[in-house]
């Protein structure tokens, strides 16, 4: 008997460290944003193919991929914006302005008889730096005019959008490569070739944000910006650079949609900087900086497209798409504000 109660000792602190690490992990699940991301995302898919089963197919995951990608391109700088603790507003006109820039030189090398691969590849160089340059002033406006990122990007946003009306009229700008449009056709199940481009520029990206230097210094601007300037980093340059990649990655979202619609328009960018920013902030980062991470983006950013898509294939008008944003932006919040909570309770 004495030998059996020794084991006996051992064997119940064990059993309740094991239902405690158990019930640790579980909450752990509970707390984590992307878990609870990823299964809205999964209830959502259930949810529209119950409703109509023509939703769980190879033609809607290419549609919604094609929503996405432009949505994650911009919701991709402005997340490492948000982290540092800014804003960026312009990225919807920056968008569409790069499209309109992009499409004349396009139409003007057709016109004048360039082929189609050294057009497209001048459009894309084109867009990128129309993007580039207005990321740029962004950063001029916010280090040397000492404007509040929120002012700086509302001003360029009235410019870039105003510009493309200007420019334009108000209508498309099409006479581009006749073989453009063909290149966002699915060819790889329901991947295209920009979608796959855009797929590898967020996973580039995710990467410097979360394993080099880049992302380090993001993250510490965010958090504080009196201790990264103390600690040797250079905040005006840090944030230079990431303005002008919030602005890079906002022209190669104007080409992905000229590609998309085979013509520039200027209206193309309206209102996308509030999906961007949604999408950011359903995925977990906070508006104060210095928290967020790029898989939240990227789930933040299929949700929304993914309620779109699922609105109008069960035939519900697409406005009441802005009421589910609204509903999923106070519930990511909402998280946020009881995970700090918790945190400052522990």
């Amino acid at each position: 008997m004495s030998l059996s109660e020794p084991a006996v000792e051992k064997t119940i602190p064990t059993a309740v460290a094991e239902k405690t690490t158990s019930k640790s992990r579980a909450r752990g699940l509970l707390g984590n944003q992307q878990f609870i991301l990823l299964l809205v995302w999964f209830a959502m898919i259930a949810l529209f193919t119950y409703l109509n089963h023509i939703f769980f197919s190879v033609e809607v995951a290419g549609n919604i991929l094609s929503d996405w990608s432009p949505v994650v391109l911009l919701a991709t700088g402005e997340t490492f914006v948000v982290i540092s603790g800014g804003i960026d507003l312009s990225v919807g006109a920056v968008l569409g302005f790069s499209g309109v820039i992009g499409a004349y030189v396009m139409q003007w090398m057709t016109t004048n008889k360039f082929e189609a691969p050294i057009t497209l590849a001048a459009g894309l160089v084109t867009c990128a730096l129309v993007g580039l340059g207005v990321g740029l002033i962004n950063a001029l406006l916010i280090n040397k005019a000492r404007l509040v990122p929120f002012i700086a990007t509302l001003a360029t946003l009235g410019a870039a959008g105003g510009m493309s009306i200007v420019l334009t009229g108000g209508g498309p700008i099409a006479g581009g490569p006749p073989t453009a449009i063909s290149l966002s056709v699915p060819w790889l199940g329901p991947f295209s070739t920009p979608t796959l481009v855009t797929i590898g520029v967020v996973i580039l990206c995710g990467l410097f944000l979360h394993l080099a230097r880049f992302g380090r210094y993001t993250y510490a601007i965010g958090s504080n910006a009196f201790a990264a300037r103390a600690a040797g980093i250079n905040v005006q340059r840090q944030i230079t650079k990431i303005y002008a990649l919030s602005g890079l990655l906002a022209g190669l979202a104007g080409m992905y949609l000229y590609l998309r619609l085979g013509s520039g328009s200027p209206t193309s960018g309206q209102g996308a900087e509030l999906d961007a920013i949604a999408a950011v902030v359903i995925g977990g980062a906070a508006l104060s900086g210095g928290e967020g991470r790029m898989t939240g983006t990227v789930l933040g950013a299929f949700i929304l497209t993914t309620v779109t898509s699922g609105l109008i294939i069960i035939g519900v008008a697409p406005n009441w798409k802005q009421v589910v944003v609204a509903v999923l932006i106070a519930g990511a919040v909402s998280i946020q504000q009881l995970r700090r909570s918790s945190g400052r309770a522990a």
